[in-house]
């Protein structure tokens, strides 16, 4: 048996929200638009990069232009690590893991390049053996074949895989893949989308032992 922990990236594996911020915002003051609080991009985020750019408009009372979402792409991959951080405890637990035969998979909306370009500027990208980003496949979460085929790219089964996340797209998705979903409460989603989680977890290392405990 080959276990496999598919993990959701911002918010779940780092904390983003300093440079995804940040970038939104030199975005908007471009657009001769007031920034947003960190807070409310925080709110914002989870469902992609043109959604996460048609909110921050919206909230501005705007709708995005059409060269938006290209601009706000290239600034955020050319700054994405000047202050992303890894959660604490998440690369000796991914280590560990690792040792311990796990497959590890991450399952984000963040398009692929992106996320793996984070990763290794975080020295992370060596645990992985797959990275399914918002735009690997045809469908991404909270779709549960956006799951599923992350889980097959990482040579996982479904009777063996739990789900981390801290969004509600992580749980549905989760759920509609009849996997286990762990809630990460320390990420950017509000208590209220852990619903539906098998169970909700205050850190990365309790994280882990959730995830043994659901695959015993």
């Amino acid at each position: 048996m080959i276990r496999t922990l598919l993990l959701d990236l911002d918010g779940t594996l780092v904390h983003s929200l300093p440079d995804l911020a940040a970038a939104l915002n030199r975005l908007l003051r471009a657009r001769g638009l007031v920034a947003l609080s960190p807070p409310a991009v925080a709110s914002m985020i989870g469902d992609g990069v043109a959604r996460l750019v048609e909110r921050a408009f919206a909230a501005r009372g705007r709708v995005a232009d059409a060269r938006a979402v290209a601009e706000f792409s290239a600034d955020y991959d050319a700054h994405a690590a000047v202050e992303t951080i890894a959660y604490p405890g998440v690369a000796d637990a991914l280590r560990l893991l690792a040792d311990e035969g796990w497959r590890l998979a991450v399952c984000t909306n963040k398009p692929e390049a992106a996320a793996r370009g984070l990763l290794s500027a975080l020295d992370l990208a060596r645990y992985f053996a797959a990275v399914g980003g918002g735009d690997s496949f045809p469908v991404r979460k909270p779709d549960p074949a956006h799951l599923l085929a992350t889980l097959r790219a990482a040579g996982g089964e479904p009777a063996y895989a739990v789900m981390a996340g801290d969004h509600a797209n992580d749980v549905a998705a989760a759920r509609g893949a009849g996997l286990p979903c762990v809630f990460a409460t320390w990420g950017y989603g509000p208590p209220a989308m852990a619903e539906g989680a098998a169970a909700t977890a205050s850190d990365f290392a309790e994280l882990t032992v959730i995830a043994r405990r659901l695959l015993a």
